[in-house]
């Protein structure tokens, strides 16, 4: 599955997945006792080219030397088999920080003692070293790093830029960083044949010499985010009176896709395996993450796979629009949402395992000629409109509730092989065996027969004498 936050325990609140550039976190229950046995996990993942600094505002646990009882631990990646930074219990006040851009923490308890547990927070920092300027997009925002040695090449600081919304400041640590939402700050908005653009601009004001003259360059930074196709390609040049700057890079529209409990669609399933009876109704829904209210997401395509690489055999579930399934229901166009249901199923001689994958269009809803508009369109019409904007979404497993107890064998993955990769007929190796032993019968039966004859030449008749 691809969700924004996975349970790791059944506490409530206990563990999740933190993807913002900055954010905050508590044990369960806090300011109030941490519950007893609880072992908590929580990955914290930002962009690329980002550091972690974690702070922890407040740690009450149990008191130990060598934090034996109730402790957190925060290591250096992704997952606890990431180097350990460090372990901390008692009462302590501790800061860290990831040499990447991703950090795991850890809260485990015991079954006595519980105190107030833990408050933290966490912001990122710009690790790569730049000389002048760099610009990423995402779906919901664009991101500008101004280096403090470009700016002090032009006797500026950061309290000479200014966004189209003055409002709005940059964060400054180790470089200067403008967080700039398409819908915000000025941020300008352009939707143009294929593609929509947004745009905004940083002004370096300089420092008033006198009343009347100046000695420093005007520079506007000039940011440009082009979202087409199947990525955001984005843009930004500088001006330096007579002097332009040029810098490009790739990025993508940022979307999931989930199962739901009903087609209210207000629950996610978190569960991964999710465990199924056949023909029960599965609810799906792809979202976008994006403030743009004017985009919509059209479901060109749904396919269905016993594996998750989308071998052979394939099943249409909605193609081109149109529903493919007798069960299946797509429903009407939702803003961010792309919905349908379907009953489940399972593939013919594979284990019962089902992967879902959608193909997504996305269009902006002003235009009641794109795609998304159409609808089924059982016979491909010649291209008209912005419907360019395409991406995927996976999710799996789904598997039948008979194969759980199986998940659970220790040689159920050996199994899983063993069916996935021969898949032959059930009676061949009996077919096989039972050839071998009748043969086996007759060739003993042969040898017997043999020895019998060979006995029975061995008796002559004597003719008796006559004593007469």
């Amino acid at each position: 599955f691809l969700v924004t936050l996975t349970s790791l325990s059944a506490i409530p609140n206990c563990g999740g997945y933190l993807d913002s550039l900055e954010g905050s976190f508590t044990s369960p229950n806090y300011p109030n006792p941490h519950p007893e046995l609880a072992y908590c996990m929580w990955h914290i993942q930002v962009e690329k080219g980002y550091k972690i600094n974690l702070n922890f505002k407040d740690i009450f646990l149990e008191a130990d030397e060598h934090c034996r009882f109730d402790f957190i631990a925060v290591y250096d990646g992704s997952s606890t088999t990431s180097g350990l930074i460090g372990q901390v219990c008692g009462y302590a006040r501790p800061t860290f920080e990831s040499s990447s851009d991703s950090l795991t923490v850890v809260l485990s308890t015991d079954y006595a003692n519980s105190y107030r547990g833990f408050s933290a927070s966490y912001t990122s920092i710009y690790a790569e070293n730049i000389n002048t300027t760099s610009l990423t997009c995402s779906s919901d925002r664009m991101r500008a790093i101004i280096s403090k040695s470009y700016l002090d090449s032009f006797k500026y600081n950061e309290n000479n830029l200014q966004l189209n919304d003055p409002t709005c400041r940059p964060k400054v640590s180790n470089v200067v960083e403008f967080s700039i939402p398409l819908d915000g700050c000025g941020t300008i908005k352009k939707v143009e044949d294929y593609s929509v653009t947004y745009t905004n601009t940083i002004v370096l004001i300089p420092s008033p010499t006198s009343e009347v003259i100046t000695r420093q360059k005007h520079l506007q930074i000039i940011l440009k985010c082009e979202m087409e196709s199947n990525s955001t390609v984005e843009m930004m040049y500088i001006t330096e009176d007579d002097v332009i700057q040029n810098e490009s890079a790739v990025g993508k529209y940022n979307t999931s896709m989930a199962l739901f409990e009903s087609n209210s669609f207000e629950k996610p399933i978190l569960e991964s395996p999710y465990y199924v009876d056949l023909n029960q109704t599965l609810f799906v829904q792809v979202s976008l993450r994006t403030p743009d209210p004017n985009l919509v997401v059209f479901l060109d395509t749904c396919i269905a796979s016993p594996t998750p690489d989308f071998a052979s055999p394939t099943y249409d579930l909605i193609k081109s629009g149109c529903n493919q399934d007798e069960t299946c229901k797509v429903y009407p166009l939702s803003g961010h949402y792309g919905r349908f249901q379907f009953d489940a199923f399972k593939f013919l001689r594979s284990l019962g395992s089902v992967y879902l994958q959608c193909k997504i269009l996305i269009c902006d809803s002003s235009d009641h000629q794109s795609r998304c508009n159409q609808g089924c369109v059982s016979r491909r019409k010649r291209d008209i409109s912005s419907y360019k904007w395409k991406t995927d979404s996976v999710i799996g497993p789904i598997r039948l509730k008979k194969d759980r107890s199986a998940s659970g064998n220790p040689g159920f993955q050996d199994q899983i092989h063993r069916e996935e990769t021969q898949n032959q007929p059930f009676n061949s190796l009996h077919l096989f065996s039972f050839m071998a032993l009748a043969l086996n019968v007759v060739i003993v039966a042969a040898l017997i027969a043999r020895r019998f004859v060979n006995q029975r030449a061995d008796y002559k008749y004597q003719k008796l004498q006559n004593i007469n």
